[in-house]
């Protein structure tokens, strides 16, 4: 629909050029050269927080400050300016978000109502002129207030002495810019300083458009004993500015926001890696972890940039064979199918440790998992996504499925033996076509109060819901688990 408007419009002024003069001063602009230190603290919620420090002459009374160099995607709620170098003596006595830009579109719809001429351009060189008064401009709308969307579109009318013109065609001369547009999207102070000279000041903001994300490369070894682990961190910038030399905090974390009201805004167009050095130092900033690089780096407007969070070689890693399978719930208080052929999952356990080189809390992201082969090379294995997780705590990564491996699971029987208790038994059959034996974990649900009578093997209770069987299964064999749960409702 947006794109279909922008035809019409661009449709409606293809004949049509238009000559301005030069736009008065306004007040003093604040010039992006004069930015003291830019810092960003991106949150991987789609938005960040912009702290720009510049210096600005002030005379005493009322300043005019205008401040040019701002993100389309602001929130202006979010503003705040302070003077670093006098802050009891600059007042904030209004603040205004101008977001009106220059364009064909919004300099004719503003000129209704004043004179224009039409110069047309005839071949042999003659000029023909046709001065009017501009009665209305292209334009096109959404009507949506009954909930119906429809696109309304009108074209040029001109009076003149002679009466109307439509669609007149030729290059448009106004005698002036109608007054309120902006050529980029401005913040406009009115300051009350007190103390005259040059203010060190701080301009602060929140902008969608900024995001992270972190994405992790695992090269696991050839027995899946250990692996190479990078992190990446990737930034993307789609907020309508450029940030030149900035310092760079990310924080990671389910930060609560309230859905902020829709806010006029302008409009802009829209590997395997080795060992490398940290460029991030980590440290808890209240309920949350924040990165903090090291140096400075350009955040420009469209652009997507990659930095290291972290590498570390030779991590113990463990690969686990996992049967969990599934059924719709039953009357008897667990999940008990008749019977269930379902794929054994493989995964990768890290635990993040500083014994396993690791240690520094990892935001959630993307895992990545590659196995050099036996020419050298590296293929893709698998993925999965993790959530955020702290130091010492252990990250299992869902690499795929054992091609090899097959697991079955059977009830075998039902009893009722009251209104609210219920006994079964299963059979969990485990089938190995691999030349090397296995450990697969057999993973059962239970729900409400329930106990094991009895079993082949023995289990581990993880959970008020949840029991293992360590399965050892030889190569090209299988191995059969059963056993008898009562459950009381």
């Amino acid at each position: 629909m947006i794109d279909n408007l922008k035809q019409i419009i661009t449709s409606a002024l293809s004949a049509t050029a238009i000559l301005l003069p030069a736009a008065p001063a306004g007040a003093e602009p604040v010039s992006a050269s004069g930015s003291q230190g830019v810092t960003l603290t991106i949150y991987n919620q789609n938005f960040g927080v912009v702290k720009d420090l510049r210096e600005v002459e002030l005379k005493q009374g009322i300043n005019q400050l205008r401040f040019e160099d701002v993100a389309a995607r602001i929130d202006p709620t979010t503003v705040s300016f302070r003077s670093l170098t006098a802050p009891d003596a600059v007042a904030v006595r209004e603040q205004n978000y101008q977001y009106d830009l220059i364009n064909p579109e919004t300099i004719l719809s503003k000129s209704v109502g004043k004179p224009v001429k039409f110069k047309q351009f005839l071949p042999g060189g003659q000029v023909e002129e046709l001065a009017g008064v501009l009665l209305n401009a292209p334009q096109a709308s959404i009507a949506d207030a009954s909930g119906n969307v429809s696109v309304q579109h009108q074209g040029l009318v001109l009076k003149t002495g002679e009466g109307l013109v439509l669609n007149p065609a030729g290059q448009v001369e106004l005698a002036e810019l109608p007054a309120g547009l902006v050529s980029r999207p401005s913040l406009l102070w009115s300051l009350d300083c007190q103390k005259a000279g040059t203010h060190k000041t701080e301009i602060a903001y929140q902008t969608g458009g900024l995001n992270w994300r972190c994405d992790y490369v695992v090269v696991s070894s050839g027995d899946d004993s250990e692996a190479d682990i990078t992190s990446w961190v990737t930034l993307e910038n789609s907020c309508g500015a450029s940030f030149k030399n900035s310092s760079v905090k990310l924080l990671a974390g389910d930060v609560h926001r309230v859905q902020p009201q829709p806010v006029p805004q302008a409009r802009f167009g829209i590997c395997t890696a080795g060992a490398a050095e940290e460029q991030f130092t980590e440290k808890a900033f209240a309920e949350y972890h924040l990165y903090t690089l090291k140096g400075k780096t350009d955040v420009n407007d469209k652009e997507t940039k990659q930095l290291t969070l972290f590498s570390a070689g030779g991590v113990p890693t463990r690969k686990l064979f996992i049967f969990e399978p599934v059924g719709p719930p039953y009357w008897g208080g667990w999940i008990p199918p008749q019977q269930n052929k379902q794929k054994v999952q493989v995964k990768l356990e890290i635990e993040n440790n500083k014994a396993n080189h690791m240690g520094m809390p990892m935001p959630a992201g993307k895992v990545r998992v590659y196995k050099r082969g036996e020419d050298g090379s590296l293929e893709f294995i698998g993925e999965d996504m993790i959530d955020h997780t702290p130091k010492d705590e252990k990250v299992r990564v869902y690499v795929g499925d054992a091609f090899d491996l097959v697991g079955e699971r059977k009830q075998l029987s039902i009893q009722r033996v009251s209104d609210h208790v219920q006994r079964g038994s299963f059979e969990i059959d485990l089938r190995n076509h691999k030349d090397t034996e296995v450990t697969v974990t057999a993973v059962e649900h239970a729900w409400g109060d329930w106990k094991i009578l009895q079993s082949s093997q023995p289990y581990t209770k993880k959970d008020a819901k949840t029991f293992e069987f360590a399965v050892k299964v030889p190569a090209n064999g299988e191995t059969k688990v059963t056993y008898e749960i009562e459950t009381k409702s």
